[in-house]
């Protein structure tokens, strides 16, 4: 059996009925938590541009981009709504070899679920599908160190979930998966150097790939096989050697039965089997690159404990390898000139958390980014790689902050899990509030409604009540 016939299996089979419900639990979570970050991403100046596109190539269809009732075709709104997702960076993540944002897979699901209406049982079941097969991907390679970008891996996990939401069979499912398999090769120039508005499109832009193919499929098309394992296939060209284990429900998926899944997490009850992936992911507290998550949290812990920032020298940020590279380690972090950067910046981030006190859409104006005392701070601010922290990463982001101050003392903490790592997870209550701070400035009164439905999102027989709720305020 190649790759793509596995995968294929896997998203046909896996069924509701399979998913325990503290998986369902979390998956409606990450739904919410993306669905609140994409609504919030209206008001911001990228998405627009986008959305005009849309307009020009389709200005009608039977998908609609959240939060505004306009409709477009399924390919599209998984590219506008995957934009509006990701635009703040403040969705999940998954720290593995490759570091990806599985719920970024949403968007092109919610495009063909909406599309056929189907269920929010079957919406679920397909994202818990892509879960699996995008964190899978990134636990056997690290494309990133070949110059490929991680959202070639959602190209692979959207359109098996899109196949499956159209009711394809395993054959179509798996000639989906070669299409976008062999179509949806990402450069990781795209999170290079001073950055820009296709750092937030990139993952659309796969999954609009992605339900492009399905729909071939489910119509005959087929793709180059074995899309994989082939002489100039995916294994060859792009990720280099890799083993997938197995992968949660996937004997259930088979018609195996089910087997428990494993006690990777201290679970008390001994169950066996692999374990979901959406429990091992992490959802952000702030709007900014995950591995600079614990250093913000250090820098306003320090700050509320009364840490002064005119008696800051300088500053030292010990972290992993992984951050230094990403977010610590080209010139342009220093020098930020888009809202792309900054929130790919360690230095920017520490020095706008020391001064201003908070993380938020305020600090990525560009008159914060440009603002003198920031350029000051970050101009004291070194990032450096500690090999004890490297051998503790991706279990958790171990950082050390160290500000030298004035006086010639110097103050420390360190931090492993910040708030909404899986270690360290964000409450249902905090779920919900961050959830209504994001998307009630475009639903108003209706976000209350909106949370209701998703919180209940396993009840409902059509996607397209869902999707109501999140398009058109209540009069």
């Amino acid at each position: 059996m190649t790759l793509a016939q596995r995968f294929a299996r896997y998203a046909h089979g896996l069924a509701f009925d399979h998913l325990p419900a503290e998986v369902v639990h979390e998956a409606k979570r990450r739904i919410i938590d993306a669905i609140g970050c994409g609504l919030a991403a209206l008001r911001e100046d990228g998405p627009p541009k986008a959305r005009a596109a849309m307009t020009r190539l389709a200005p009608s269809g039977r998908a609609t981009i959240l939060g505004t009732g306009e409709r477009t075709s399924p390919d599209l709104a998984a590219f506008v709504n995957g934009y509006l997702v990701r635009y703040l960076d403040y969705n999940d993540t998954y720290l593995s070899k490759e570091a990806v944002h599985p719920s970024d897979n949403l968007a092109g699901l919610l495009a063909v679920a909406e599309d056929v209406g189907a269920s929010g049982r079957d919406l679920i079941t397909a994202l818990v599908a892509a879960y699996e097969i995008t964190c899978r991907l990134a636990d056997a390679s690290s494309i990133r160190d070949r110059g490929w970008d991680h959202v070639t891996y959602g190209s692979v996990a959207v359109s098996a979930g899109a196949a499956r939401l159209l009711r394809c069979v395993p054959d179509q499912i798996e000639q989906a998966i070669n299409i976008a398999a062999a179509t949806g090769i990402n450069l990781r120039q795209t999170r290079v150097g001073q950055l820009s508005m296709w750092k937030g499109a990139a993952y659309g832009g796969a999954g609009r790939n992605a339900v492009f193919a399905a729909y071939l499929a489910r119509e005959g098309f087929t793709g180059p096989a074995p899309v994989f394992e082939g002489h100039r296939g995916f294994i060859a060209q792009v990720s280099g050697p890799m083993e997938i284990p197995p992968m949660a429900g996937e004997d259930a998926a088979a018609g195996e039965g089910l087997t428990r899944w494993e006690d990777e997490g201290g679970r008390p009850d001994g169950e066996t089997g692999p374990r979901f992936k959406v429990l091992d992911t992490d959802i952000k507290y702030w709007p900014a690159e995950y591995h600079s998550q614990a250093s913000i949290a250090l820098a306003l812990d320090l700050r509320r404990q009364g840490l002064r920032p005119d008696a800051v020298d300088r500053v030292v940020v010990r972290t992993f390898k992984v951050a230094v590279e990403i977010i610590g380690g080209e010139p342009e972090k220093w020098a930020p000139a888009t809202r792309e950067t900054a929130d790919h910046s360690m230095p920017y981030l520490v020095a706008a958390a020391l001064l201003d006190g908070e993380i938020s859409e305020r600090q990525f104006t560009p008159e914060r980014i440009a603002g003198g005392d920031i350029r000051a701070l970050m101009g004291r601010i070194d990032v450096v790689e500690r090999p004890d922290l490297t051998a503790a990463y991706p279990r958790g982001i171990p950082t050390i902050l160290e500000i030298h101050q004035c006086d010639g003392s110097t103050r420390s903490a360190r931090m492993d899990f910040p708030p909404g790592h899986s270690r360290n997870p964000l409450t249902d209550v905090q779920i919900d509030e961050k959830f209504i701070r994001l998307a009630s400035p475009v639903l108003g009164r209706q976000a209350d409604a909106a949370l209701a439905a998703l919180r209940s999102l396993e009840s409902c027989q059509d996607t397209r009540e869902i999707v109501r709720t999140l398009a058109a305020p209540l009069r």
